[in-house]
């Protein structure tokens, strides 16, 4: 069940405010410079695309990276003299769902780097391309389409390979330079027949890109694929090891998922092994953003090995951190390893140009007060490190966060060190709305999933009249639709006397 009404509002808030042309960080609303995004998921189209089809979607098919990363979070000037710069911001208000006290840090990256003047070293680059019966229809005319448009971004001195699998793997094009015909024809042969063999496509695409290794090239693999192993290895954890193993030789993996029936498990952990992105094609739109906008960023790393840790002091509690899936946390210190940062290719919350991708780097630490005796002053710290690209430089960034207000104190309307974590703030009970609702019709408590969006609703809705940003319009549109589709599938209003669950419980 589409939304036709719903889906032509879409189209017009993403047509809002957009830059038809490139925009330099000089004149990028906000000045902070371009987002950096983690690899791992980078979207949240699945979820999106099952709400729009009038379903009611799964808990798994939301991720907090995804989400963080489909939002332009605006930082301070990124001046510190590096690649990438870490910031540290503080947000106190009642949360949107039931009241009660939400207390967060933001950690936020951005660079300096003007992604139109990023030059990417040559590729030594293999695709591996699902060509399994369930790819059959749409799903391989978006990947079709998707390859051809990567041909404009490939150079000649790129050598690339082409791996189609179903059942078995072959290797249709063997380190061709990007601008050979051959490539472009083997594309135009892709069709899709049979069971799926995700090990021994994906470990002919390493094979391939191990073969050709050369120095000063970047070697990477781009996998394609519903993420169903019907054949061969079907055990994800062998899939992943497998991966792993070449992912610390140095060969990078992203990931690109398609279909109705896509299941993100698998597509993730590779791509968050393997450091690179993970996407979700939904729709054409999505192919133009994901092959063309993003495909010079998500090949470009901008640090690796990076490593962020975060310590909460006393009259505070470290409970969860978000927009990671590498956190550690013991007590209220945790450890964040991220295996590298790209470049994101949204430079201020206006550059959407027609979608949302890419905004990247919001990681958020939530702690609960606990002690409102220590009065005022640090509330925690951050400590980031990470190693320069090609080199054995390695960075080492320090940032104090602090606050004029004792634990536990929330002024009405709360208190925001920037407009920015302020932003965060709302994607984060959006995100925590989202979960709970879904969690909830996954256990057949519709009422239950309508008592937590109806009043994120009626919040967002409310923030949004203060505030105008084309992220969170378009997050309350899918509020919208979630809470539609709880009714047409039987959901009643919860009784008045009914609250809400507890978003952020007092541990």
């Amino acid at each position: 069940m589409k939304h036709p009404m719903k889906m032509a509002l879409l189209g017009l808030l993403a047509c809002a405010g957009c830059d038809a042309g490139g925009s330099s960080l000089e004149d990028a609303g906000g000045g902070g410079g371009a987002g950096v995004a983690q690899g791992g998921a980078q979207d949240f189209g699945q979820f999106r695309q099952i709400l729009e089809d009038g379903g009611l979607p799964h808990p798994s098919t939301l991720d907090d990276v995804g989400f963080f990363n489909e939002h332009k979070v605006d930082f301070p000037a990124a001046d510190c003299g590096q690649n990438v710069c870490l910031h540290g911001e503080l947000g106190v208000m009642g949360n949107m769902i039931t009241g009660s006290n939400c207390t967060l840090m933001l950690l936020g990256m951005n660079t300096p780097i003007d992604p139109s003047t990023l030059e990417r070293p040559p590729l030594n680059l293999a695709i591996a391309v699902d060509v399994s019966g369930s790819m059959q229809g749409p799903n391989i005319a978006h990947l079709r389409e998707g390859l051809f448009r990567m041909l404009d971004d490939l150079r000649p001195q790129d050598r690339v390979s082409l791996v189609a699998f179903n059942a078995e793997a072959q290797l249709l094009v063997e380190s061709v330079a990007g601008d050979d015909p051959d490539f472009a024809a083997a594309i135009g042969t892709l069709s899709a027949d049979g069971s799926t063999n995700v090990y021994a496509g994906l470990r002919r695409a390493y094979e391939a890109v191990r073969a050709h290794e050369a120095q000063g090239h970047q070697n990477r693999v781009i996998l394609l694929s519903d993420g169903e192993a019907t054949a061969g290895i079907t055990d994800d954890a062998r899939v992943v090891e497998m991966s792993r193993q070449y992912n610390e030789l140095g060969f990078g993996l992203t990931t690109v998922g398609v279909g109705q029936s896509f299941d993100p498990d698998l597509m993730r952990e590779l791509s968050i092994a393997g450091g690179g992105a993970f996407y979700f094609l939904e729709d054409g739109e999505a192919v133009r953003e994901v092959f063309e906008e993003e495909v010079q960023a998500f090949l470009v790393p901008l640090a690796t090995d990076v490593r962020i840790d975060v310590n909460v002091h006393s009259g505070y509690s470290l409970r969860a951190v978000y927009g990671t899936k590498d956190a550690i946390v013991e007590g209220n210190d945790a450890s964040i390893d991220i295996a590298s940062l790209q470049l994101a290719h949204r430079t201020s919350t206006d550059d959407d140009a027609g979608g949302r991708r890419g905004g990247g780097g919001a990681i958020i630490a939530e702690v609960i007060p606990v002690d409102a005796s220590v009065g005022a002053g640090t509330v925690g710290s951050l400590a980031m490190s990470y190693s320069v690209p090609g080199s054995d430089e390695v960075v080492v960034q320090d940032v104090p966060i602090r606050s004029d207000l004792a634990p536990g104190d929330a002024p009405e309307g709360g208190a925001f060190d920037s407009e920015g974590v302020e932003k965060a703030f709302v994607m984060l009970n959006i995100y925590a709305g989202f979960e709970m609702a879904s969690t909830r019709a996954a256990y057949g408590d519709l009422s239950g999933a309508l008592g937590v969006l109806v009043p994120l609703r009626t919040s967002v809705a409310r923030w949004l009249s203060d505030n105008d940003d084309a992220d969170i319009e378009d997050d309350l549109l899918y509020i919208d639709m979630f809470v539609d589709n709880l009714y047409f599938a039987g959901a009643t209003e919860p009784p008045p006397e009914r609250r809400p669950p507890e978003a952020w419980p007092a541990d």
